[in-house]
């Protein structure tokens, strides 16, 4: 029996044929490639979502909306707009201030009496605006004031909220009010008083009370910016919001 002989046309159609093959490979890999890739996406991106959606039902890292979105924070500590009402008026809060220089006191937040104000203070406070901020006037006998970012007594969060009559009074040291420029101007510079003064409650809301480390209050370096603009007032390293 004679053999037949592959002739350069038959070799040529092999070599085609065994391009096609390793171009159906190379085009399948891809899409496996690509299917993979897809499909770590999606689960990645599920993750991330679920992570963030158990992370604001958490009330130890965020604030329960209650009133509708928080405001964007649109530049260094400014907001967009006030925040909605975002606690609940019947629980008890507490706001611990760590000074930067060595130790703390303990504000008894008032919400009953103040609810837009502590709801605006609780509101910066759990969201850090108050870390790295001095008391930047602090006049003896009288208060000690902070809550400007810019350190001026001009500066604010970007929005402005109402006055809040209540039945609470200047009559006793530790007493906590807003800060204003005029009526319904409220924004997040607030006072401590150092004792009984002769403020009108009308001009002022007056939100909370210190229930310890009153000795941390008036310990608090005197700065009168009138005279003395340019020397640094005590800083406020963090204030920590407690629930109950």
């Amino acid at each position: 029996m004679s053999k037949t002989h592959p002739t350069k046309r038959d070799a040529r159609r092999a070599a085609r044929a065994r391009q096609k093959l390793y171009s159906r490979i190379i085009i399948a890999g891809i899409a496996i490639v690509t299917i993979a890739a897809i499909i770590w996406l999606v689960t990645t991106s599920l993750k991330s979502r679920q992570a963030a959606a158990l992370a604001s039902t958490s009330p130890s890292t965020t604030l329960q909306t209650q009133g509708g979105p928080t405001p964007e924070l649109v530049g260094t500590k400014q907001y967009s707009s006030a925040p909605p009402m975002l606690i609940d008026v019947t629980h008890q809060f507490t706001a611990t201030v760590l000074m930067a220089k060595g130790g703390e006191f303990v504000i008894q937040l008032y919400p009953d009496k103040a609810p837009i104000t502590v709801n605006s203070f609780v509101f910066l406070a759990r969201h850090g605006y108050f870390d790295g901020v001095t008391f930047h006037r602090v006049l003896e006998g009288f208060m000690a004031q902070g809550g400007d970012p810019t350190g001026t007594g001009s500066g604010g969060p970007g929005y402005s909220f109402i006055n809040e009559a209540n039945d609470l009074k200047f009559d006793k040291a530790g007493v906590v009010a807003m800060a204003n420029s005029g009526p319904n101007t409220n924004g997040s510079q607030f006072f401590i008083m150092f004792g009984p003064y002769g403020l009108s409650e009308s001009d002022y809301t007056i939100f909370g009370q210190v229930t310890s480390g009153m000795d941390v209050v008036n310990g608090i370096t005197r700065r009168d910016p009138n005279q003395n603009p340019t020397f640094s007032g005590d800083v406020i390293k963090s204030i920590t919001i407690t629930e109950k």
